[in-house]
C-alpha cells in the first residue's frame, strides 16, 4: 500500500471514529465550531509544507508519508476515546 493510500484509508477510518464519537458529544461537531478548526488547520499545514517542500527541506513524498503517519494516529485516539465509552471498534 502506497503511503497515500494508507493515507486515505486512515483518513476514512477516523471519519467513523468521529461519526461514532458524535453520537456521545455532539456539541464538538456543531458546523461553527467544525468549519473554524478546518480551515485553520488547512491554512497553517498547508503553509507549512509550501515552505519546506520549497526550500527543499522535505520532498513531497516525505510529506506525505507523514501524513499517513498522522492519521493513522489520529484514528488511534479515535478508537481510544470510543474504548474509555465502553466501545471496542475496529475503525476502518
Amino acid at each position: 500500500m502506497t503511503d497515500r493510500e494508507r493515507y486515505e484509508a486512515a483518513l476514512h477510518a477516523m471519519q467513523t471514529g468521529v461519526a461514532m464519537w458524535m453520537e456521545f458529544d455532539p456539541k464538538e461537531t456543531s458546523p461553527k465550531h467544525l468549519r473554524v478548526g478546518i480551515n485553520s488547520a488547512l491554512c497553517d499545514s498547508t503553509a507549512l509544507a509550501k515552505v519546506l517542500i520549497a526550500k527543499g527541506a522535505i520532498s513531497e513524498e516525505e510529506y506525505i508519508k507523514a501524513l499517513a503517519d498522522q492519521m493513522e494516529e489520529e484514528v488511534s485516539r479515535y478508537a481510544q476515546r470510543l474504548a474509555d465509552r465502553g466501545i471496542k471498534a475496529e475503525l476502518v
